[in-house]
């Protein structure tokens, strides 16, 4: 009998798929404290949760049966992935279930806003008549900018187009063709600030996106510009946001995420009567609560059945053998892209990967969605995996090319990647040490040795005496400690790039420093 937990409350069209298997044993216990969580585990081969439950290294360690976790929901921040991962349970989200709702509640807020409905709808039910003071404006002919063009800033763009809007998008990935195919301009960050009447965000919440709308980028825009933020509270700087309020440059705003949930009663937002808020409720319908259930249960069901596994957050790899032997290529492969990712400037088009050696006997299409995970997760965080990764690429117009070989190149079983973007192309190339760890052998014509994990400093410089000391003497007073360095140049006194391994996160103002150091020519913060 294969035993399933559900421990966070899930729609009764969920649970009826997972009842009807005769092999299936299916236990709903919701409200467990960890404790009693983390004892009951040990007799589960499966659990569901949506976001209530923690599922932390300490009950994942005592889950002795576990296969599987199943996440209603996209999110996965409250799943330790990692300890999954090195316990070998496969752990899978709903990342499209909740597009629509999700869409149609954004422009909800946008309808709202521009019409003041919630602030009209509460003076008249209090007795008042005050048709002059909700004065609204049309959404004809207005320009909104959509920043983040996934699932969920597509289907808001269809909805507006309706409205006769004109549609900007910023999105790294997104080429302009297919951005172009369905109605939408693809602009550049700064051009969508000056240019929009409308703003909304639809990006997860990453190191690279928290506070992306801030001081800065509300100087640029137009005055009384409007803010609608139903993607994670954080990308919107909501002091910045007040401020830019309380001055007019933005006319109003619609939020239904904040920095920190529940919205403290305090907050300045609640007080200003251009703002509405929501209670986090860009998934909260029927029918999206339905769509998560049925979702999760089917891919639980057919990963316990053998069916095949879809959208899964960590597991690319299906064959048992195949995987000993696959898993350090895909860590590399996973690694690879995500390096080249943020390495590359302007809007990728192209990737031409090709493996060579011993592991082109095997199918490598696992390796190919890795690399494909890698590259988009820096932006696309939980919404991307390695089932989908290949699938979301495409549909943002990136080209992707495979070769095999046999024959063994300079180094042993070598995956060579040429990314091409709008302004420029690149070749990385990566392989497996002596103890099977990921590295990084070659960049563009400069061979080097590098572990690409955690933070890094990719660095293109003059080779000149001393650079090397300037760069120490440098971090150190910004107290970054150097855990690794690697040198490759063209010839004495050419071109020469050094890439660093650090102990900790470097921040953008430090950054645009290291570019001001004699004989920089690029630097690039990188984390993997």
């Amino acid at each position: 009998m294969i035993k399933i937990l559900v421990s966070d409350p899930l729609s009764d069209e969920g649970l009826k798929i997972l009842k009807k298997v005769k092999e299936f044993q299916v236990d709903v216990k919701t409200d467990l404290k960890p404790g009693e969580l983390r004892e009951i585990i040990k007799d589960y081969d499966a659990l569901l949760v949506r976001s209530a439950t923690k599922v932390t290294k300490d009950i994942i360690s005592a889950a002795s049966r576990l296969k599987v976790i199943g996440r209603a929901g996209v999110g996965l921040d409250n799943v330790d992935l990692d300890a999954a991962t090195q316990k070998g349970i496969i752990v899978m989200n709903t990342p499209g279930a909740n597009t629509i709702s999700t869409a149609e509640h954004t422009v909800s807020m946008i309808l709202a806003l521009s019409r003041n409905i919630p602030q009209a709808s509460a003076s008249a039910k209090k007795g008042e008549w005050k048709r002059s003071k909700f004065m609204g404006v049309e959404l004809y002919s207005k320009v909104l900018g959509i920043i983040g063009f996934g699932r969920i800033g597509k289907e808001v763009a269809k909805r507006v187009l309706s409205f006769g809007m004109r549609v900007l998008t910023y999105d790294p990935f997104l080429s302009r063709d297919v951005a172009e195919s369905l109605g939408v301009e693809v602009v550049e960050l700064k051009d969508l600030f000056e240019q929009a009447d409308y703003i909304t965000v639809h990006t997860p919440m990453t190191d690279e996106t928290k506070h992306m709308v801030s001081d800065k980028q509300f100087v640029l825009m137009k005055k009384g510009v409007r803010i609608i933020n139903c993607a994670r509270g954080g990308i919107v700087d909501e002091a910045a946001l007040v401020n830019a309020l309380k001055e007019g440059k933005v006319s109003g705003a619609a939020l239904d995420v904040f920095e920190k949930e529940p919205i403290a009663p305090e907050s300045e937002l609640l007080r200003l009567d251009n703002v509405i808020v929501t209670p986090h409720l860009g998934a909260s319908t029927e029918e999206a609560q339905v769509n998560v259930a049925i979702e999760v249960a089917e891919i639980v069901r057919d990963a316990l059945l053998g069916k095949g596994i879809r959208n899964a957050a960590n597991y690319p790899c299906l064959e048992a053998e195949v995987c000993k032997i696959l898993d350090p290529y895909i860590a590399l492969a996973e690694r690879l892209g995500a390096f080249s990712g943020q390495l590359v400037e302007g809007r990728f088009q192209e990737l031409d990967i090709s493996y060579s050696g011993g592991i082109a006997a095997y199918d490598l299409s696992p390796l190919t969605m890795a690399l494909s995970k890698g590259l988009l997760s820096p932006i696309l965080k939980e919404t991307v995996n390695f089932i989908n990764a290949v699938s979301l690429a495409k549909e943002r117009g990136i080209k992707i090319k495979e070769a095999k070989s046999s024959k063994e190149n300079e180094f042993v079983n070598l995956i060579q990647l040429e990314i091409k973007t709008d302004k420029e192309t690149r070749i990385i190339f990566g392989t497996l040490s002596g103890n099977k760890q990921p590295r990084i052998v070659k960049i563009d014509e400069y061979y080097v040795e590098l572990a690409p994990l955690g933070n890094m400093i990719y660095i293109e410089n003059w080779d000149r005496p001393g650079l090397i000391g300037i760069l120490g003497t440098f971090l150190g007073k910004h107290n970054i400690n150097i855990a690794a360095m690697t040198f490759g140049r063209d010839k004495p006194g050419g071109k020469a790039i050094s890439v660093l391994n650090i102990d900790s996160p470097i921040s953008i103002e430090t950054v645009d420093k290291i570019k001001k150091l004699e004989n920089i020519l690029m630097v690039k913060g990188i984390r993997i």
